[in-house]
């Protein structure tokens, strides 16, 4: 019962943020998803609906580094700055940052830390 609650509570944040938050082709989206384990960071623009890039902690290329490390916050800095380096690959130095409701703290405040490390600015 707890768990539904909490559920709905962080797709009603995710709504507000989203009405807000766009993805247009000049300044694409960033958004993040944190799971207990893994997390997943893509760069998305809403106009056409596509996703542009797309990094996670089970992609193949990031697995010796990931291993390598310890804690979660450096995972979440790897992902970051691994985003950054595909988007810029891609010519995307802009993005606007959608933290898909969580709080911008710990984890998630390390991922953009990383990716503005990595060149994008937002």
């Amino acid at each position: 019962m707890i768990q539904k609650n909490k559920t709905k509570r962080l797709a009603k944040k995710q709504q507000r943020i989203r009405k807000k938050i766009a993805g247009t082709p000049e300044r694409p989206r960033l958004a993040v998803f944190k799971s207990a384990k893994h997390a997943y960071a893509q760069i998305i623009d809403d106009t056409t609906g596509k996703t542009l890039v797309y990094v996670s902690t089970l992609s193949k290329e990031l697995k010796e580094e990931i291993k390598s490390t310890k804690g979660p916050i450096a995972r979440f800095k790897i992902i970051g700055v691994s985003i950054a380096k595909k988007a810029l690959e891609k010519n995307i130095k802009e993005v606007v940052f959608d933290r898909g409701g969580y709080l911008y703290h710990g984890r998630i405040k390390s991922l953009a830390d990383g990716a503005r490390e990595g060149g994008l600015k937002f």
